[in-house]
């Protein structure tokens, strides 16, 4: 007997009828239609079995559904009720088992995903399935919002938002800055001291750097709604190392320097001693080496993986997400920068407190 068949695709109108999924922006219930999908589970069968304990909230869609609670009381839940609305939590509720009494239908969601998304929605003053949040900006335009949905929910569950402290939420969203841009503006040019932090909120952009003076920019990466830039020049203290030019028209959230420093930097770039680094590696840490490819042939830590700075982000695919890797420079300006681009990933990364000159 096949348990279940090939899960099929979930309308948002029916993510909608679910608690607390109703009360996500109209952007959030995209975004997780996009993930979840309706699974049809024989009758017989317990649908509780088949998940991972206490990481999924299951939905009954179709059918009829019996629990046994561990006290031994029986409940029937039918789909299309009240009692349906909210998920089958074996652990909160006591639930010994469950039985599917005709065929059903459930969908299971990521529990963490979906309480990043209620978080992040909450604190950026989101209605549910309504208009934004209106930004009060101290540019003094009117009409902006701060769409919370620029910020991916899977980059806020693996990469840099995802270390960014609750408490810390709130004040970033205060703090942001709202800016109009058009097409062909660049934003941040190579050379340049570095001042804000950017979040692209609509649009796209490229992003190039000049090697040889006499030769045409390299285009680097190309960029849309979601992503960041501009964090390297903030984290190390150093100048920009590439230019930023809008595609398209667009919008912007900018977040100055020091507002960068105390609330993302600060709270993600952790650092270590040598001793305690090492004591990383002999557990499975391995050492990643920001320096450029010439320093890092002159004299390097045994086992170092080379990784240069400026070519960190094309390098990440060749990275393990499951290991620790400890990052260091000479002082530590380059490595602090490498771990808040590798956090950005979903990489684990602590920084040489030091780096090698100050490290014996």
């Amino acid at each position: 007997m096949v348990e279940h068949s090939k899960p099929v695709p979930i309308a948002k109108s029916t993510l909608a009828q679910f608690e607390p999924i109703a009360r996500l922006s109209a952007n959030r219930l995209e975004e997780l239609a996009a993930v979840c999908f309706v699974e049809s589970v024989s009758k017989d069968l317990d649908p509780t079995r088949m998940s991972v304990n206490g990481t999924q909230a299951l939905y009954v869609v179709k059918g009829d559904l019996g629990i046994r609670y561990d006290n031994g009381n029986k409940l029937i839940l039918r789909a299309g009720t009240d009692a349906a609305k909210h998920s089958v939590d074996a652990d909160r509720l006591q639930i010994k088992d469950t039985i599917a009494l005709t065929q059903i239908e459930v969908v299971r969601i990521d529990l963490d995903l979906l309480d990043i998304m209620m978080t992040w929605d909450q604190l950026s003053g989101y209605p549910p399935a309504q208009t934004q949040k209106t930004v009060n900006a101290q540019s003094g335009k009117q009409g902006w919002k701060i769409d919370a949905a620029s910020f991916n929910a899977f980059k806020l569950q693996n990469g840099v938002f995802a270390k960014l402290p609750a408490a810390n939420i709130e004040a970033m969203f205060a703090r942001m800055e709202p800016i109009d841009v058009e097409a062909h503006q660049a934003i941040i040019t190579q050379g340049q001291e570095g001042d804000y932090y950017y979040l692209i909120q609509q649009g796209s952009a490229k992003v190039t750097r000049v090697k040889d003076p006499s030769q045409p920019p390299i285009v680097l990466a190309e960029i849309s709604t979601g992503a960041g830039f501009g964090e390297e020049a903030l984290a190390s203290d150093n100048k920009r190392n590439a230019t930023v030019t809008m595609k398209t028209d667009g919008q912007l959230l900018r977040l100055k320097k020091q507002d960068f420093v105390e609330l993302l930097k600060a709270p993600i770039v952790n650092t270590v001693n040598m001793a305690e680094a090492k004591a990383k590696v002999a557990a499975g840490a391995e050492w990643l080496d920001v320096r450029f490819a010439s320093e890092y042939g002159y004299h390097h830590i045994e086992g170092a993986i080379n990784a240069p700075l400026h070519e960190l982000r094309s390098l990440i695919s060749q990275l393990d997400n499951t290991k620790e890797y400890i990052v260091y420079c000479q002082t530590g300006r380059r490595s602090s920068a490498a771990a808040f681009i590798l956090a950005q990933f979903g990489l684990h990364a602590v920084v040489l407190e030091g780096g090698t000159r100050n490290s014996s």
